[in-house]
């Protein structure tokens, strides 16, 4: 059975993704880390739209939790292939970098960067064995341009951004593709504090993107439509570039 695993998969665009992937005929993996209720809802939207799949929770900044739960179910699940990873999980704690306490910088690079390496390389081997993989990592305006306030999650994501066009280059003889997909202002949770109305005078489409948009441009990288693109970062930003 072909899986896709999508970590941060209970809530906007990591929920649409989880959509997308049932859409396409995967079994969804969803990954959260304290959200049942909301992981819960994903998978029910998963099944209401005739796909299956399966709750994971760990921590993508644990190693340890990584290592215990996804190498766990890799272990005791051989029938099931990752076909598709879509690293997702990701969180924003803004802050000027003079007001900045190192937590806030470590908690931010945790998350995104060394979950995007913890995870990865639990799920690498199969795909390289089985020689077909697609990685998709969810990255952001913010890690393309900088945005003030955002030192941190600039910082993971711009980190992501390079790892994406390193591992690419290691893994396409094997038939794994590694790319990203940088959102800019797109309505979910994350944003609901942000002027969306002031906010959307700055984007040329003169709104906010929609977590299915997203969804959308990681559904190609995905599919084999996309199999000669790797190392590639596609903005989904309504045109706001730096």
């Amino acid at each position: 059975m072909n899986c896709a695993l999508v970590t941060g998969g209970s809530r906007g665009i990591g929920r649409a993704i989880c959509l997308k992937m049932a859409a396409m005929g995967y079994y969804v993996i969803i990954n959260y880390k304290g959200n049942a209720a909301a992981a819960q809802e994903t998978l029910d939207g998963v099944r209401a739209a005739g796909g299956n799949g399966a709750l994971l929770q760990f921590d993508v900044g644990s190693e340890t939790d990584v290592q215990q739960v996804l190498g766990a179910w890799l272990e005791s699940n051989k029938d099931k292939q990752v076909e598709v990873l879509v690293n997702n999980a990701g969180i924003r704690e803004d802050n000027l970098l003079f007001w900045m306490n190192s937590t806030q910088w470590h908690n931010v690079l945790n998350t995104s960067l060394n979950g995007f390496f913890y995870v990865t390389k639990q799920v690498l081997n199969g795909m390289l064995l089985k020689r077909y993989g697609r990685i998709i990592n969810i990255v952001s305006l913010s890690g393309i341009k900088g945005l003030p306030g955002q030192t941190n999650y600039s910082a993971a994501k711009a980190g992501i951004i390079g790892a994406t066009k390193a591992l690419a280059q290691e893994v396409a003889k094997r038939g794994v593709t590694v790319n990203a997909v940088a959102p800019g202002y797109i309505k979910t949770d994350m944003t609901a504090e942000l002027n969306e109305k002031e906010l959307a005078t700055l984007v040329p489409m003169n709104r906010f993107g929609t977590a299915e948009e997203v969804a959308d441009a990681v559904g190609f990288f995905a599919s084999k439509a996309s199999s000669y693109v790797t190392g590639e970062v596609l903005s989904v930003n309504g045109g706001l570039y730096t």
